[in-house]
């Protein structure tokens, strides 16, 4: 099911994406992407069992990524990645290694994704993918890569679904045109990641301070995270990132970190994703309430531990409380010390022995 809502006109933009309600200024766990991408290396095997290792570590999604080479790159397109990791020196020659899964085969994993209770994502990189994903995705991912391909953008837009843009290598005004190219088209349902086009990215580079300043930039939007570091800090570039306002987070994911080529060296594992969702589910515990009050264990220390109006000296009847007379003492059984200035100058009506409790009809 997909839903906006608009709080206010033009205002924050709240999104549904499968199950999982996203709003700028809400506070929850995150939507967690595990992008299998396509680690699978052409195995459907392979990519099913990622799909239920992803449900099972606690992902909220899987994502794929569903290209043809020859639409995607010219065959000279340089390498903007680590060759010590991923010696293919052109795009093509990558890309072709890699898009052997056709719109039958995503079909079959979203089929299967469904199955294991999942969401199923795949990022398009062509028109005939937007078409054929158009059924079985419950939002689009648009890569950083194609911020400024404008007509694609619009294509995009047309389906009417949620968007989630990436934003790396991006300028301010690059960010704020694509989605007036998205909303000019009729879609404002968006969410923006913050994203750093290095593969892998260096962790003095993961710049998640930038987070912070997108939600204040674009604070109608949701804000979310893709990451391309290293996964050995991954706690705590999950965790930075969503107290710094990520709403969304996406993680290469893989079943095997050792092995060589493309996206498995920076990707996550099942036992990685699965201590980041356990953190995050143990912050949410301490997390607790948003709304200041007291709470249902603490309803007998404000009973034995706040303090009542006491007898500091007895107090003879008909003579008038005073500072010199009266005290405050701990249990708040009779009046509370809050209303201490109420009771001065009051008079006895009885005689008070010294550290008796005082009442409302102890006095006139």
């Amino acid at each position: 099911m997909i839903l906006l809502i608009l709080i206010g006109g033009g205002g924050m933009k709240e999104i549904i994406i499968g199950n999982k309600r996203l709003s700028p200024d809400s506070f929850d766990k995150p939507y967690i992407i595990a992008e299998i991408g396509v680690n699978h290396e052409g195995s459907m095997e392979k990519a099913k069992f990622m799909i239920q290792e992803a449900k099972e570590a606690g992902a909220d999604a899987v994502k794929f990524q569903s290209y043809k080479a020859e639409k995607l790159a010219s065959k000279d397109s340089p390498s903007y990645w680590d060759l010590t990791k991923e010696s293919t020196k052109t795009q093509f020659d990558l890309f072709k290694k890699h898009d052997k899964f056709g719109a039958e085969e995503y079909v079959e994993l979203a089929n299967y994704a469904k199955e294991v209770g999942i969401d199923f994502l795949s990022t398009p990189f062509d028109n005939d993918a937007v078409d054929f994903l158009e059924p079985l995705v419950p939002a689009y991912k648009i890569a950083s890569a194609d911020i400024t391909n404008v007509p694609f953008l619009r294509y995009i837009a047309h389906k009417k679904k949620p968007i989630i843009l990436s934003t790396g290598a991006s300028k301010i005004s690059e960010i704020w045109n694509a989605i007036e190219t998205l909303e000019e088209a009729g879609n404002d349902q968006i969410a923006l990641l913050h994203c750093v086009l290095n593969y892998p990215t260096k962790y003095e580079d993961a710049n998640l301070g930038m987070i912070r300043d997108m939600k204040k930039k674009f604070s109608d939007y949701v804000i979310g995270y893709s990451d391309h570091t290293l996964p050995e800090k991954i706690i705590d570039i999950f965790l930075t990132s969503w107290l710094l306002g990520a709403q969304i987070i996406e993680k290469h994911f893989t079943f095997d970190k050792t092995l060589p080529g493309n996206d498995h060296y920076h990707s996550m594992n099942s036992e990685d994703l699965q201590r980041v969702t356990k953190k995050i589910n143990d912050v949410l515990e301490i997390y607790g309430k948003d709304k200041k009050s007291y709470i249902k264990s603490e309803v007998i220390a404000r009973k034995n531990a706040r303090r009542s109006i006491v007898a500091k000296i007895d107090i003879k009847e008909g003579e008038v409380l005073t500072d010199n007379n009266l005290t405050t003492k701990r249990p708040a059984s009779g009046i509370p010390a809050l209303f201490y200035d109420d009771v001065i100058g009051k008079k006895a009506k009885r005689f008070i022995n010294e550290d008796e409790i005082i009442s409302y009809g102890d006095f006139e």
